[in-house]
């Protein structure tokens, strides 16, 4: 079994700064390269790491220099990359996602992605068992004439995006629906999961059983 792409940099990651903490440009530079992954289809976290042309000078000219240095002191390393993660992903368009957004909600919406952290194998039972209970399996994916019900699921708030990424881990239907939904709001959809994967620290067989059994009752 190959390991996560995230395992893989949060153990270098720490390795690297067991003795050492991130520093407020350091965290500059993740933000950044987070962003880059989330809207540059080219662009691999784990490949460049937090590796930006950003310059120390030009950061101490930033007027939001402050909110990186408070960033840094308040979560431990690994944290840095959750914090930011969370707030890319729970943003509608990530490349517009601004510090000023990030500094009047961004704790807010990290407490609301730990949770679903913590809880999510029951949120992905809760989710499923509600959207099988309306479609069987066949229509949840059918995106052969419109939007497929996961998808409007989705985009309706019913079921979370960790759900939904989960689905495409099991049924890998997202190469499907790259050729049958040519639309921007299917294509910003595809990109943010497709970016947001390699996050998603999961046993897929778990979850794979845990749906088996939904379809089964």
């Amino acid at each position: 079994m190959g390991c996560n792409p995230f395992e893989l940099y949060e153990a270098n990651f720490e390795s690297k700064t067991a003795s050492m903490t991130v520093t407020p440009f350091e965290t500059y530079q993740h933000y950044l390269s987070l962003k880059n992954h989330f809207t540059n289809p080219k662009y691999d976290f784990f490949k460049y790491g937090a590796k930006t042309r950003a310059s120390i000078t030009s950061f101490n000219r930033r007027k939001d220099k402050y909110f990186f240095e408070r960033t840094s002191r308040k979560f431990s390393d690994k944290e840095i990359v959750d914090f930011l993660v969370s707030n890319f992903v729970a943003s509608d368009t990530p490349g517009n996602l601004w510090i000023g957004e990030i500094i009047n909600s961004g704790e807010r919406t990290y407490a609301d992605w730990m949770r679903r952290q913590q809880s999510l194998s029951y949120i992905f039972k809760q989710e499923s068992e509600d959207m099988l209970s309306e479609s069987n399996l066949k229509q949840v994916l059918d995106a052969s004439k419109q939007h497929p019900v996961i998808l409007k699921k989705f985009l309706s708030g019913k079921i979370s995006i960790e759900t939904f990424t989960i689905w495409d881990r099991i049924f890998l239907f997202g190469k499907t629906f790259d050729k049958q939904l040519l639309d921007p709001v299917w294509e910003t959809v595809s990109l943010k999961i497709s970016k947001y994967k390699p996050f998603l620290n999961i046993d897929v067989f778990n979850y794979k059983k845990i749906l088996r059994d939904i379809i089964d009752e």
